[in-house]
């Protein structure tokens, strides 16, 4: 009964830190590079139903509601709806609660 063990080694947190650093680095690059990308002048960037749903965890219904209430302005073309950036970001700074 000749049982071959093998070795378990347990990484330090400087180790661990050594392999996520080119990670970060890379993440760092492609967060650099997207924030670069942004909307030219002149151009309106817009959201959709899933973008609205998954940036503020509003449910389809919800959407719907406040879009036939009027609290949410649209554009439609065809069966898609928009809604303006900054439309958005104007009614989250009209409708802010100071505590």
């Amino acid at each position: 009964m000749n049982e071959e063990r093998e070795e378990f080694i347990i990484p330090t947190v400087g180790n661990i830190k050594k392999l996520l650093e080119p990670i970060y680095s890379r993440l760092d690059k492609i967060d650099t590079a997207l924030g670069k990308k942004q909307t030219p002048p002149g151009q309106t960037k817009y959201y959709r139903n899933q973008d609205l749903k998954k940036i503020f965890g509003l449910s389809s219904n919800t959407i719907i509601k406040y879009r036939e209430t009027g609290i949410l302005p649209y554009t439609k073309v065809g069966d898609i709806f928009f809604y303006d950036v900054k439309t958005i970001e104007a009614i989250l700074i009209q409708n802010k609660v100071e505590i």
